[in-house]
């Protein structure tokens, strides 16, 4: 089952160095999620060939400009397309408010339904749940609400033995039951327990997003474990005090909060527009130093969520 997270934008505050405010996609066994939507996103969508007809839940982290200024333009050019299916949005108090202030001066109205979920951003609170996956809130520590996020896939069948099946002699109308737990009554009254008829279930695949925070080990029991995490690495060592002036965390930061998690693999972004292409490779050596399964986050690249 495909389980993967494509960067779409990795700069912070502005676009610059050829880079895009923040922005990626989560594809989950082809139903597409998009984390935040800086400025460009819809351009971004057309280089990487994203078929954002297909997102219908968007999660926008925190209202400082970076982080949701391309929404309107997404909203708008959807109801362009002729779209007919409800869109949510995910997001802190006020993402409402903007939204429908813009649409109310600037377009006719939507012909598609418009959902908005608003939350406050609490450790582990659930704010999407359906039978395949559940997201989760993180409180980041930022100088305005803001929230991170962490996807975690859903089994809600066992897988049946096919010997067992033969076996038993398993009437195909049981089978459906026996997948979602039912043990087996046979016709002279034994009953052959699930665990027997089932292959265990695997572990369940997750993946965090950690957008504007400064360092903040409250995150930890959290992250603990998760298959891939993203967090931002605005700044390099040597600006540790301006990262945590303007809260924000540095690359060597970041690698800590994953080797503590003892999390899978890290991706490191939201770079600091004084940053060129080149001076990239610093900030991952610093992470490296402390977590060596860390990579940049560069736009276009694509990340598996392995198990």
């Amino acid at each position: 089952m495909t389980f993967e997270v494509t960067i779409l934008g990795s700069n912070s505050a502005i676009p610059a160095n050829g880079r895009h405010p923040t922005s990626q996609v989560l594809n989950f066994n082809e139903r597409l999620f998009l984390i935040d939507c800086g400025e460009g996103t819809q351009m971004q969508f057309n280089r990487y060939k994203i078929r954002s007809g297909k997102i219908d839940h968007i999660f926008i982290s925190h209202l400082h400009g970076d982080h949701f200024f391309g929404l309107i333009g997404l909203i708008t050019s959807y109801n362009l397309n002729h779209r007919t299916a409800p869109l949510h949005v995910y997001g802190p108090a006020g993402i409402d408010q903007i939204i429908n202030l813009q649409l109310q001066f600037c377009s006719r109205g939507l012909d598609y339904e418009l959902v908005f979920h608003i939350f406050e951003p609490q450790n582990g609170l659930v704010i999407f749940e359906d039978k395949n996956m559940v997201v989760t809130s993180l409180e980041m520590k930022h100088r305005i609400v803001c929230s991170g996020f962490i996807f975690t896939e859903k089994f809600t069948e066992f897988n049946i033995r096919k010997e067992k099946i033969q076996e038993y002699n398993i009437p195909f109308e049981m089978i459906g039951s026996i997948k979602k737990g039912a043990d087996l009554t046979l016709a002279d009254g034994r009953i052959i327990p699930n665990a027997e008829l089932t292959l265990p279930l695997p572990k369940a695949r997750s993946y965090a997003f950690c957008t504007d925070t400064l360092y903040n080990e409250d995150l930890l029991p959290y992250l603990s474990g998760v298959n891939l995490l993203y967090h931002e690495a605005t700044f390099d060592k040597a600006r540790v005090d301006r990262a945590l002036e303007t809260f924000h965390s540095t690359s060597a930061q970041a690698a800590q909060i994953a080797q503590k998690a003892q999390v899978k693999k890290l991706i490191i972004g939201h770079f600091s527009s004084r940053y060129f292409e080149q001076d990239l490779d610093s900030l991952l050596l610093e992470a490296q130093e402390h977590f060596v399964d860390t990579a940049l986050a560069l736009e276009g690249y694509t990340f598996a969520v392995e198990r």
